[in-house]
């Protein structure tokens, strides 16, 4: 099996994820990356799910980071953006809501 491709989903052409990653320190942002090639090598170890096809990558890291994704078969991760476990409910149904979205555009592309 292929190892996944991890991108970014774009909603209004700007990415959730990317605007989460731009507001971290450089500490955490290392430990965000060193999570996403982890994700790249397909080592799901610190992974659950968390409803609606979102799954959350937990980083034992300052104030417990997370990354929010939704998966295409065993072939593509999409970021669907990141918290901390302060705001993990808060994160989740926004990650949940995205994933609609890009659900709901992929359908419609489809037609």
């Amino acid at each position: 099996m292929p190892n996944p491709r991890v991108t970014e989903y774009l909603s209004d052409k700007s990415s959730p994820f990317a605007t989460w990653f731009a507001g971290l320190d450089a500490f955490a942002a290392v430990k965000v990356t060193a999570a996403l090639y982890r994700l790249e090598q397909g080592n799901f170890s610190n992974v659950k799910a968390v409803g609606k096809g979102v799954s959350e990558y937990k980083i034992a890291f300052g104030p417990g980071y997370r990354i929010y994704f939704g998966q295409e078969g065993n072939e593509v991760v999409i970021l669907l953006g990141g918290g901390s476990k302060k705001t993990q409910v808060k994160d989740i149904s926004a990650a949940q809501n995205l994933w609609a979205e890009y659900k709901a555009k992929k359908k419609t592309k489809k037609k």
